[in-house]
């Protein structure tokens, strides 16, 4: 049986201790879960053991002897193979071709296709997978892109296999599927540490779970006798969650209203009303259909059935450019590729959605433009030596205040949060929550969507908790606990 084990394991980064001296013991044949909050030290060891990263202390073994990679191809030889949640395919080659890139077998100075794509098809059916190895990648789902590179991953026979986030796009009937998949490695004795914030996932595909907080490790169990709850303490221990300003409060207008919106697919027959000057939270594990929701809300995705009403108006088939007309704006998640455009200014990032604001057509008022930079640089506390910067120049947090500071310029009634604070330091998620209280003083309604559940505990009036794409519960901040909030997300 095949053994990967830590002793002692550290990472110093500058100013940050990752991991903080982690000695933690993985089995084959077991599905291992390894789960902690953002900042918890989980994707550092997964970087360590797949060769990402070096350890600043301790050891790593792998059926008792002591390994180090200089990097994951070093690590992915050596029998410790990683599926990263931003899969690494090339679309324009076959599932073949992607499986066995760089090591195709050879017919003299030419590449032995036949074989090529019997040793593809022999891998695909010894794992129930039921993709043909000519199939281009381009063509593929999201679900059969995670199935080749799990294919791509076993075909160097690895002792070690590590999921990172494997079903964050996956819909449930292609999560059974991959959890089929993952079982059958279970069989043939492979260590699979599986990495995941969809805590309930855990009760169906893991044996073990262990869960570290804070770069420390705080244990492991046994899936079976571990109840949600546990599993939450274990996670967050005793957190002290600060909470909005008291004097922060809403009035009786509202100014959004969401009835019976369903997207099809992720959420469905949701209603709920948005106050002037409002936090509305918005509570969910991950694939609960937060996203969706709001993008529905903006117009980014289109909706399968129900309406939106804005100001007493009914806004029928909403789109980006009509929701920034009519004062909605939308911070989105992944900010490095749709919240900011790290190759411009940060002057040109502060306007891009108010352009049609600053001139008419092709002409920008630039004294206007100048007007609505430094408006935002001062009023957000942007650190920034020269608007001219890249805006790639800037840390994460200042980075997330221009992409507020651009949405702001809107002068919008309503702002949709997806995500705000990830990605940031702890200082600069204080200064993210404390402009979305002061435009609630202006009057600003917000919706915010965070997979750290405590900060809606903060900063939220109110919080809707989605589970399984329906509206489970609506809750006060002051009623519930950060253990209240997950269990009722995931559905104890």
């Amino acid at each position: 049986m095949s053994v990967l084990e830590t002793n002692r394991v550290s990472k110093q980064y500058p100013g940050t201790l990752a991991l903080d001296e982690v000695s933690v013991s993985f089995e084959g044949g077991k599905i291992h879960a390894l789960v902690g909050k953002n900042g918890s030290g989980k994707s550092t060891l997964v970087n360590i053991f797949s060769g990402a990263v070096p350890a600043s202390g301790g050891t790593v073994l792998l059926n008792g002897s002591p390994i180090s990679f200089k990097n994951p191809a070093e690590a992915q030889q050596n029998g410790i193979a990683t599926v990263y949640q931003e899969l690494s395919l090339v679309p324009g080659l076959t599932v073949a071709e992607n499986i066995l890139i760089g090591r195709m077998p050879m017919k003299g100075p030419m590449v032995d296709w036949k074989k090529t794509r019997k040793i593809a098809q022999e891998l695909l059916e010894e794992l129930g997978i039921d993709i043909s190895p000519n199939d281009v990648v381009s063509d593929l789902t999201v679900w059969q892109c995670q199935m080749v590179e799990i294919a791509k991953a076993m075909s160097f026979d690895p002792k070690v296999l590590q999921l990172d986030e494997p079903t964050s796009s996956l819909a449930q009937n292609e999560v059974e599927s991959l959890f089929r998949i993952i079982r059958k490695l279970r069989e043939k004795d492979v260590i699979v540490l599986y990495i995941t914030h969809k805590l309930q996932e855990l009760w169906q595909i893991a044996d073990t779970c262990t869960v570290l907080r804070d770069g420390k490790l705080i244990g492991t169990e046994q899936i079976s006798e571990l109840s949600r709850r546990q599993l939450i303490g274990m996670m967050f221990g005793d957190v002290e969650v600060k909470t909005r300003p008291e004097d922060l409060r809403y009035g009786e207008d509202v100014v959004l209203k969401v009835e019976h919106l369903s997207d099809g697919h992720r959420f469905t027959d949701v209603s709920f009303e948005l106050h002037k000057g409002e936090v509305l939270g918005i509570a969910g594990m991950l694939g609960s259909g937060r996203t969706e929701l709001l993008n529905c809300i903006f117009g980014a995705q289109k909706a399968a059935g129900g309406a939106i009403w804005l100001h007493g108006e009914e806004i029928k088939d909403p789109n980006p450019e009509m929701m920034n007309r009519k004062g909605v704006a939308m911070t989105q998640e992944d900010r490095k590729r749709l919240g900011v455009n790290l190759d411009a200014r940060i002057s040109d990032n502060l306007c891009y959605a108010s352009l049609q604001r600053l001139g008419k057509g092709i002409m920008v008022d630039r004294a206007k433009e100048k007007q609505y930079v430094a408006r935002q640089v001062a009023d957000l506390g942007i650190k920034v030596a020269d608007v001219n910067y890249l805006v790639s120049s800037l840390s994460g947090g200042n980075q997330q205040k221009v992409v507020v500071g651009n949405w702001l310029n809107i002068e919008p009634t309503v702002m949709l949060f997806d995500e705000p604070s990830r990605g940031i330091d702890v200082n600069a998620k204080q200064q993210i929550f404390q402009i979305i209280w002061d435009q609630a003083r202006k009057g600003i309604s917000s919706i915010m969507v965070s997979s750290e559940l405590e900060e809606l505990i903060e900063v939220c009036h109110r919080i809707l908790i989605l589970r399984n794409g329906v509206i489970e519960r609506t809750v006060l901040p002051q009623d519930v606990s950060i253990e209240d909030l997950y269990a009722i997300s995931m559905g104890e």
